[in-house]
């Protein structure tokens, strides 16, 4: 059976969308818009695993295309040039069939990562990371230490499908048996907080908040399954955390000892910086949109920080507007999609180490000091980017990617 090349084209880019990361129902929204401004009647649904694309004729001939897909991961560099190849259709300076075979190109071209610039992400943003959470030098230096084990794992789950499976939590496991070993040398390791932040790539704080904004979008099957999986891969993490430290109890005692914070307040900015950076390459975002990617994170931090006053919703919640506001002048500025630099911003809000932490006040971690509303406060974290996003009208994709 002919297809025309239409079909073909909104099927790839479908396609790749969900290879990019996209929210499903930002997807379908797109692909619909997409679909009208060039005389295409249909009808799209994307899921984590699945995707069915109808498309109708006049004579009531319909094509129907379903296809089992791997779980997206955000790639907001490709995102960029999918959008780009996608914008040139609408104007009219690709056929359907040329931006076909642009797609096929993108998704077949090799990525070849720059593993060395991976391997400083994550020593970056554990090293970082442990310091803003006011530890001390050595607790922030381990961090970033155990930040190399992690990446030694996450480059050989590229080559084993078995550590590829288990990767959560092998890599917590190692980080935790190493922090724990140097604890015994240097008992001002602050060892929770540490082994939080060598893991904090990990922690799902970005997709519990996507999947919530799927349920909110009343795409609830699409919604719901990604929920499950980020809840399963913190749950993964936390195994490997307490397996560790089980095992080390068995051979020593470990304590831990208060932390005295011993790191100048104004390194804090450096490390705000530093982890914002550490993180871009890990979203492969294009260079040419670092700069501003990095603006909006730090932006996105301090906002929510200048306002804790207010309280932990309302700053959350004006952090979130502010950065909505700022991803769409920096899109028009950098003529990159303005979800570039939405997920920069949100992934300085979301609650993914709280969420870590309260895990500790469940099953009774004792290494783990936990303030008894922490899942108060996720709960309000998760709330004031929900509203916040929905208030500044994330949710309508018109202006998402079409220019």
């Amino acid at each position: 059976m002919h297809i025309p090349q239409r079909y073909k084209f909104i099927i790839k880019l479908g396609k790749a969308l969900h290879r990019c990361g996209v929210q499903s129902y930002k997807i379908e929204s797109y692909l619909k818009q997409l679909a009208e401004r060039k005389g295409i009647k249909g009808s799209f649904m994307d899921n984590p695993t699945w995707i069915n694309y109808v498309f109708y004729e006049e004579d009531d001939q319909t094509y129907n295309y379903v296809e089992k897909v791997a779980p997206g991961e955000i790639n907001l560099g490709a995102l960029s040039r999918v959008v780009e190849i996608a914008n040139k259709v609408l104007t009219k300076d690709l056929s359907f069939a040329n931006a076909g075979e642009k797609l096929n190109e993108l998704e077949n071209i090799s990525v070849k990562h720059n593993r060395f610039i991976e391997l400083m992400a994550f020593i970056l943003s554990a090293g970082s990371f442990c310091i803003i959470l006011n530890t001390n030098w050595i607790s922030s230096i381990v961090a970033a230490l155990a930040g190399i084990i992690v990446f030694i794992f996450y480059y050989l789950a590229s080559k084993s499908d078995y550590i590829n499976s288990t990767l959560e939590s092998i890599a917590s496991f190692a980080a935790t048996i190493f922090i724990g070993l140097l604890s015994l040398k240097f008992p001002d390791i602050n060892i929770s907080l540490s082994i939080l932040s060598s893991i904090i790539i990990f922690i799902p704080g970005l997709s519990i908040t996507t999947a919530l904004e799927e349920i909110t979008s009343y795409n609830l099957m699409s919604g719901t399954a990604k929920f499950a999986g980020a809840m399963v891969s913190l749950f993964k993490q936390f195994f490997g955390v307490i397996l560790g430290l089980g095992i080390l109890t068995h051979f020593t005692e470990i304590k831990q000892a208060p932390t005295i914070d011993n790191i100048p307040k104004w390194i804090d900015v450096i490390a705000i910086l530093a982890l914002i950076s550490s993180l871009l390459p890990i979203f492969r975002v294009r260079k040419k949109d670092i700069f501003l990617g990095v603006l909006i994170g730090f932006i996105s931090f301090y906002t929510a920080y200048l306002l804790e006053f207010t309280g932990i919703l309302a700053s959350i919640f004006i952090g979130t507007i502010n950065v909505v506001i700022f991803s769409k002048i920096f899109s028009k500025i950098s003529k990159s999609p303005q979800i570039v630099f939405l997920i920069p911003g949100l992934v300085m809000l979301v609650p993914g180490s709280k969420a870590f932490i309260g895990l500790s006040s469940v099953f009774g971690d004792s290494s783990v000091d936990t303030p008894s509303n922490m899942w108060i406060q996720v709960a309000f974290i998760l709330m004031g980017i929900i509203g916040g996003l929905l208030f500044a009208g994330s949710f309508r994709i018109k202006k998402d990617f079409i220019n």
